[in-house]
């Protein structure tokens, strides 16, 4: 998807013969994690679950990013005010943690720049195809946020502790080729071919017996002990604590400015 789309609903879910694809389509906002692609993203990911003839699912965004993550010119929390703050902060997450319900595969086919809870949106994935020329990370810390979206939890189990910890305390983006050498991508390929790619691969899975598939992903995730949705209902209350402080308004008003943050841990 490199179009751009003026009208329409901000996430869109097709399907092409066994193939499913939940397309991220506000690309002139760089797909970020606005209330309207939430929450078109769960009415999106709904139908996919639903949709019995599904072999794989491929989640893609239209334009140059797959997703920038939250927009820090709106709200960086859902819900109303009478909630408490880190249900407010797990909400801004519930949409992208639907993608743990869909039983067939999904491919990332992160065709652009993934930061945030865009990149992790795409470490939910099971499998992710990245671009050469894309960036990947998650930049919480470098915001005075605490991670949110399980990345926390899901980082470590991807690349190691060591690595994990390095590009969370340091809030440093990947390239698309550091992307494959650590192996949270299969690989790295061109932007335009990623999304080629990720369909043909789906395209090879959906060959595959698919009750099999399915349950190999299901036992895959028990025997990882994988709980991501839970984790990320824990680091919700960390998020909100930091969300509190005058490093966040200033982290983010770096961010804005383009300019580096100067944190004073208060």
């Amino acid at each position: 998807m490199t179009g751009r789309s003026e009208s329409g609903p901000a996430v869109t879910y097709r399907r092409d013969g066994a193939i499913g694809v939940i397309g991220l389509d506000r690309p002139d906002n760089r797909n970020s994690m606005t209330a309207e692609l939430l929450d078109a993203f769960t009415v999106a990911s709904a139908a996919a679950r639903a949709d019995r003839d599904a072999r794989c699912v491929v989640i893609v965004g239209s334009g140059s990013c797959f997703s920038a993550g939250a927009d820090f010119r709106a709200e960086v929390q859902r819900g109303d005010a009478e909630r408490l703050p880190h249900e407010r902060s797990y909400a801004m997450y519930e949409p992208f943690l639907t993608v743990l319900d869909l039983e067939v595969p999904v491919i990332g086919a992160l065709n652009g720049h993934a930061v945030g809870g865009g990149f992790g949106l795409a470490l939910l994935c099971d499998i992710r195809i990245a671009s050469r020329t894309g960036r990947y990370g998650a930049n919480f810390c470098r915001l005075g946020l605490a991670p949110g979206l399980g990345i926390s939890y899901l980082l470590p189990r991807l690349v190691g502790a060591s690595k994990a910890a390095e590009l969370l305390y340091t809030g440093r983006l990947m390239s698309g080729d550091e992307m494959a050498a650590t192996g949270l991508a299969s690989r790295a390929l061109d932007p335009g071919a990623v999304l080629p790619a990720a369909l043909d691969l789906a395209q090879e899975i959906a060959l595959s017996a698919p009750l099999a598939v399915r349950a190999t992903k299901r036992a895959m995730a028990d025997g990882l002990g994988w709980d991501a949705r839970k984790a990320a209902h824990r680091e919700a209350f960390a998020q909100a604590a930091t969300l509190a402080t005058t490093d966040v308004q200033e982290g983010i008003a770096a961010l804005l400015e383009k300019r580096e943050p100067r944190f004073t841990g208060k």
